[in-house]
């Protein structure tokens, strides 16, 4: 896949009106044509502000940003822009102290965008993960001993939350945070996204035992030091992403709550999976998805 940008001075050179934002927007948005966010009726009119839709039952008026991540926005679609490829673009991830500092917007209003970003980066493709699948689970968050004195978790509650990765070789990773690590959740998530046809190389955790049933099943055993198995099975890729993911949020997040952990997920999970793409691409395919994701601020704070 190719882009019409070449490097970030390109892209801001080209986003320098908002119209010129918003022409693009909908060039992405409705290749096919305007479509009625509401009813999504292809008869639509155009007005001074935006677009209403012909169709008698919904009558509704919409703009390019109607329906999308950058719905009742207070900051232009350039500084957008410029934060969805700052975002996409730095291998680990970039802060919302960071962000507002390159972007001359408030911190608070650095860390909303950058959620709404990671939102409209989650994965929600229905493909089935197919040939060789490496599957572990990992778990993100400090040590008790670590924390302030507000944040130590009581004896007996969790101290880290956990996560399950699903990845193909050569292919894509899906991430899943979850409460709990029993077989019944992780092999509910193996037979939801891997096709029965492939090959499923986990270690000896036994949440895994009974895959055998419906996958050919390789077991790693990490705990006899055995890391490879018959030469080619391992579970070296996933883990590989697990350290880019505990590296970006220790280096860069210093702290993620369990609440907002699968967005992080999402975002490291977005990057990793358009890793052959250069930047610029990676830019134009996150804005793609900006159609249909929606995160309101009282619900991104909310518990």
């Amino acid at each position: 896949m190719t882009s019409q940008f070449n490097s970030l001075l390109q892209v801001l050179d080209f986003f320098k009106e908002e119209e010129t934002c918003k022409r693009y927007l909908a060039n992405k948005r409705w290749s096919l044509g305007v479509t009625c966010p509401h009813c999504e009726s292809k008869k639509v009119y155009t007005t001074n502000r935006g677009y209403k839709c012909a169709n008698k039952e919904c009558y509704k008026k919409f703009t390019v940003i109607s329906g999308t991540i950058f719905e009742n926005t207070k900051i232009g679609l350039r500084t957008w822009f410029a934060a969805m490829y700052l975002c996409t673009a730095h291998k680990k991830g970039i802060s919302s102290l960071q962000l507002s500092r390159d972007l001359n917007i408030t911190q608070k209003t650095a860390w909303f965008v950058l959620h709404r970003i990671r939102e409209m980066l989650s994965e929600n493709a229905p493909e089935l993960l197919e040939g060789t699948v490496e599957v572990d689970e990992t778990y993100v968050g400090g040590k008790n001993k670590n924390r302030h004195a507000n944040k130590k978790t009581k004896e007996g509650e969790k101290d880290k939350t956990a996560v399950v990765g699903v990845l193909e070789r050569e292919g894509n990773v899906s991430t899943y945070v979850v409460d709990e690590t029993t077989g019944e959740v992780l092999q509910g998530i193996m037979r939801a996204k891997v096709s029965t046809s492939a090959t499923l190389i986990t270690d000896a955790y036994k949440s895994y035992h009974g895959l055998g049933k419906d996958y050919k099943h390789v077991t790693v055993k990490h705990s006899e030091g055995n890391y490879v198995t018959e030469g080619v099975f391992h579970t070296n890729n996933i883990e590989g992403f697990w350290s880019l993911l505990k590296r970006g949020i220790i280096g860069i997040y210093h702290n993620v709550s369990p609440k907002h952990l699968h967005r992080y997920c999402d975002e490291f999970g977005f990057r990793y999976n358009s890793r052959k793409f250069k930047d610029t691409v990676r830019f134009e395919l996150s804005i793609e998805r900006a159609s249909g994701r929606r995160l309101k601020y009282t619900d991104l704070i909310n518990d």
